[in-house]
């Protein structure tokens, strides 16, 4: 099983990208599957893929926006962050700017300098077309 070829593995398994300790990006960043972060992003780091899964290490820094489904941080981060499904925040975690998210775990040791706010699943609901008997209900 350890010599299966990349092209073997399973359809949906994702593979994670990484950038190394001492690589600075200036620029957005968009990916999908996974992203470990152990360097530096001066930019946004984007994924639209719902089960995108953006990990910043302690040695990790993004000084931008962040957009992902998912985010596991436990670096720094200068700039806004938008999980629209989950946000773990690790012990070594600074955030300087505003949280968004619909599901977070805060660990002990965490800060944020910022405003925190949480999205709720978007309902949609359709009020019921009025029945002809809700209509002679209604006095004239």
């Amino acid at each position: 099983m350890l010599n299966r070829k990349r092209s073997e593995r399973a359809p949906n398994s994702h593979d994670t990208s990484l950038i190394a300790r001492g690589t600075v990006i200036h620029g957005d960043v968009r990916f999908s599957g996974a992203l470990h972060l152990d360097g530096q992003i001066v930019g946004s780091v984007l994924a639209d893929e719902a089960g995108a899964v953006f990990t910043l290490s302690e040695n990790g820094h993004v000084q931008g926006e962040i957009h992902v489904p998912h985010a596991i941080i436990n670096g720094q981060v200068r700039g806004d962050i938008h999980a629209s499904d989950r946000l773990e925040l690790a012990p070594e975690a600074r955030v300087i700017g505003d949280v968004h998210y619909k599901t977070l775990e805060m660990a002990a040791g965490a800060q944020v300098n910022g405003r925190m706010s949480h999205h709720a699943a978007e309902l949609t609901r359709e009020l019921p077309a009025p029945s002809m008997r809700d209509a002679e209900a209604v006095p004239a």
